[in-house]
């Protein structure tokens, strides 16, 4: 029996979307193909070859903090020609698994011809859209706007053979929705410590140049509340003079502008630096450069059941982490572990900062603790369960 490729289709970019790669790399590692059908950045071209996978990208243009018209314009868009590219490819590659990543979650319907033809489709939920939809757009997100994207997620799940998604929280919660146990399994959004490894970059001894140096690596979106830490920074300014600390931002999106205003109104140019979205691949350099990692999160419906990835990234590095005060934080991480600070409150967050540099001991003890949670939640323990599902549900020839 020979063993077929296997298709991914992710709205999204490839490049930038680390759980796809980590995905995709261990997939291939198995001795499968794989191909992708993403969204395509300006410059790059229309298929390509990335780690291995053949990626075929559909040129729709992605806007962020954009208008609900937009967004559901730009998700129609990519899901009628993402479901002409796929059944293409199919004709010719003759795929053993689709697998569907959200956000949207009905994206999976573009998989349905396959589906209806007898490939098996995985759905991997990255979010929950319904609470992510409330988030984002709080003026819209009214009983029936919720009513109806509960009946979108459950159909979407419906139409997949199985799905996924990253936490034992959404899977709980989709459970406690009506969806069957055993059609949804837990695929953790861990870290590849392959990548994330600290002896691969030169090490920084903490406050090696006298400079306390933050580090946010991250999206630039409202959930994400960035301006809690550059509040911070002027904060800790004020309070101690004598304490020179700077904050490296690493990510794009529509809040740099607002970023850009507050660290000019602060009087923070000189400490605060946004420096855009870097390849992934640069992450755990940028990070072994710091001395601190920075998870801000904005608390919510939608965040209440997230585990932030940058807080195992910053501990596989070797680094103490500050995050927002988080249900699944508290629940996976001890308070002596990952500092936690209040969401929202620049001067909870400044405290926790300042405890770290002034307790040394506690610091370094936090930093061996974490490592260790994180090599037991790495994507090398999780991996190996993700592709024993795909082989199980992957319907060779």
């Amino acid at each position: 029996m020979s063993r077929g490729p296997i298709a991914i289709v992710v709205h999204s970019y490839f490049e930038e979307d680390p759980r796809v790669r980590r995905q995709v790399a261990s997939i291939i590692g198995s001795g499968r193909q794989v191909d992708v059908i993403s969204l395509r950045r300006p410059g790059d071209p229309a298929d390509g070859e990335v780690d291995g996978a053949q990626v075929h990208r559909i040129d729709v243009q992605r806007h962020q903090g954009a208008g609900i018209t937009t967004y559901l314009a730009e998700y129609l868009a990519f899901f009628v020609r993402a479901a002409f590219r796929l059944a293409r490819e199919h004709a010719r590659r003759r795929y053993a698994l689709v697998q569907v990543a959200t956000l949207p979650d009905w994206l999976v319907f573009a998989a349905l011809p396959l589906r209806l033809a007898g490939v098996p489709v995985l759905l991997d939920l990255h979010e929950a859209m319904p609470e992510f939809f409330a988030s984002r757009f709080p003026r819209a997100a009214n009983p029936a706007a919720r009513w109806l994207l509960q009946a979108m997620e459950r159909g979407s799940i419906a139409a997949a053979s199985n799905a996924i998604t990253v936490n034992q929280a959404l899977r709980a919660r989709l459970v406690e929705r009506g969806v069957a146990a055993d059609r949804i399994s837990v695929v953790p959004n861990s870290p590849n410590l392959a990548r994330f490894d600290p002896g691969a970059h030169p090490s920084r001894p903490f406050m090696a140049d006298g400079t306390l140096r933050l580090i946010f690596a991250g999206g630039l979106t409202p959930t994400y509340e960035v301006d809690v830490a550059v509040r911070a920074v002027a904060l800790l300014r004020d309070r101690r003079p004598d304490l020179p600390a700077a904050l490296d931002i690493y990510g794009r999106g529509d809040s740099q502008p607002e970023l850009e205003r507050l660290v000019g109104d602060l009087g923070v140019g000189d400490r605060v630096a946004l420096h855009g979205r870097i390849p992934i691949e640069e992450v755990p350099a940028a990070i072994a450069r710091a001395d601190v990692g920075l998870a801000t999160t904005r608390l919510d419906a939608f965040t209440a059941a997230s585990l932030s990835t940058k807080i195992f990234e910053y501990a596989a590095m070797g680094k103490p982490v500050v995050a927002a005060r988080l249900p699944l934080v508290e629940a996976a991480f001890p308070a002596d572990v990952v500092r936690r600070y209040q969401p929202g409150d620049a001067e909870s967050l400044a405290d926790e900062v300042l405890a770290l540099v002034d307790d040394p001991a506690a610091r370094e003890a936090a930093v061996v603790a974490a490592g260790a949670i994180v090599a037991e939640h790495s994507w090398e323990h999780d991996g190996p369960a993700y592709l024993e599902l795909l082989e199980r549900l992957a319907r060779d020839r």
